[in-house]
């Protein structure tokens, strides 16, 4: 993982969450158009964390690079200049454009996005609803004329995270159309009605940063008044947690695979269109679907202040867990990498396990716990944390059996209340 994107992310991530908290400043308290609520938020913050911890372990695979294209398949060696990085990053953007409509036109490859799509909000922390589960890249394929015209690979390498980092901007209700911008730029307009499941929206405005690709290969939509914009997916997961968000599209599509009697269908189902499933399967086992003309409750269950505080608890040491992760991951081995991510992971499906009140959220509440007492054990130490304080091995047995407490209490001592109407 290169220097400067750890350096990057200590820089953005704060940056992140302090717009977040103003965002809802405004939202809740001065604008009030519209509420932003806490445990949609908490959720998107913590499926922001899965994909960071992914990305600094670089688990995602290259399938070709683009280093090797360049070298390979340049028609020309040109010397890097400030046109170089426009025109790198057009063709990231234009690389961007056609995986994003990828993502929503082929079942298989909807499973990569549909987190980000996931939230019944629209807000900046729906930004960092990011996909864990795209274990490989198809970016190299819409990077190939880059490639061909000779844009140097650390060009691309530099601009990459640079470029998802704009995106971030416009995940907000609060700023409306803006003027000439929106015939350039992806705006907040845009991309309402990007994260739309109205008939006149679904599948609209797949540009990143440019919206001339949208008007250009016909997929634009501009927001109308009198449609307001209603968010989700058509299948509505109905969860907090961004692990099994992340997965749960491709579950369905391994037991529609599996329960068909059709065999070109078991083939078939992995590249057709978004939502497609076998007839019988459909038949026999429908899913629940709806679109913005149905009256539906939005997923928020009405969890008490306490068990909101505790998530905001450990959501905040998880947080410095990852921090700690990310700013020390030179002195970490791969493996111990793998740990660490694991230890993350188990974490945040705990916490979100939790938030949803399910019966098992403690089981992976004790199961961190104990890995952590036993890499503990294992290395006399927590990733070299001793060197920074005597008192840290102490705090951290101290944070695990109280954790383990406390989420006891919320599973099994405190009452459990039914999903309410928001």
């Amino acid at each position: 993982m290169p220097t400067y994107y750890i350096t990057t992310l200590n820089i953005i991530i704060p940056i992140f969450v302090v717009l977040i908290l103003l965002e809802i400043f405004y939202a809740n308290i001065i604008n009030k158009s519209f509420v932003i609520r806490s445990m949609d938020t908490l959720s998107s913050l913590c499926s922001g964390l899965t994909n960071v911890i992914r990305d600094v372990l670089g688990l995602t695979i290259i399938i070709v690079s683009y280093s090797f294209m360049v070298d390979n398949f340049a028609l020309f060696t040109i010397k890097t200049t400030w046109i170089t990085y426009v025109v790198a990053f057009i063709g990231i953007d234009f690389a961007g454009y056609w995986v994003h409509r990828i993502n929503h036109s082929i079942n298989y490859f909807w499973n990569h996005h549909i987190v980000h799509h996931s939230s019944e909000e629209f807000n900046l922390a729906c930004a960092l609803r990011q996909s864990i589960s795209n274990f490989f890249s198809l970016t190299f394929v819409f990077l190939i004329p880059t490639a061909i015209v000779g844009v140097p690979a650390e060009v691309i390498t530099f601009l990459a995270p640079l470029h998802l980092f704009a995106q971030y901007w416009y995940h907000t209700r609060l700023i409306g159309k803006l003027g000439f911008l929106e015939y350039i730029l992806v705006t907040p307009s845009h991309h309402r009605v990007h994260h739309a499941i109205n008939k006149e929206y679904l599948d609209k405005n797949l540009s990143q940063i440019f919206i001339f690709w949208d008007k250009l290969f016909g997929t634009f939509q501009k927001e109308l008044n009198e449609v307001p914009p209603v968010y989700g997916v058509k299948r509505p997961v109905r969860s907090w947690n961004p692990i099994f968000i992340n997965f749960t599209h491709l579950m369905v599509l391994i037991k529609d695979a599996w329960k068909t009697n059709n065999w070109y269908d078991k083939l078939r189902i992995w590249f057709m269109p978004t939502g497609w499933r076998p007839k019988d399967v459909e038949n026999e086992f429908p899913i629940v679907s709806i679109d913005s003309s149905n009256d539906y409750e939005k997923y928020y269950p009405n969890l008490s202040l306490k068990l909101q505080i505790w998530s905001w608890i450990q959501y905040t040491l998880v947080f410095c867990f990852m921090m700690y992760f990310i700013n020390n991951l030179h002195r970490i081995s791969f493996v111990e990498g793998i740990q660490y991510a694991v230890f993350l992971y188990v974490s945040i499906y705990g916490l979100t396990s939790l938030m949803d009140q399910d019966s098992y959220a403690w089981i992976f509440e004790i199961g961190k716990s104990l890995f952590g007492f036993v890499l503990i054990i294992f290395y006399g130490d927590w990733f070299f944390i001793s060197t920074y304080s005597d008192y840290a091995i102490t705090l951290l047995q101290i944070y695990f059996a109280s954790s383990s407490t406390i989420v006891l209490y919320f599973s099994f001592y405190e009452k459990k209340l039914i999903p309410v109407t928001n």
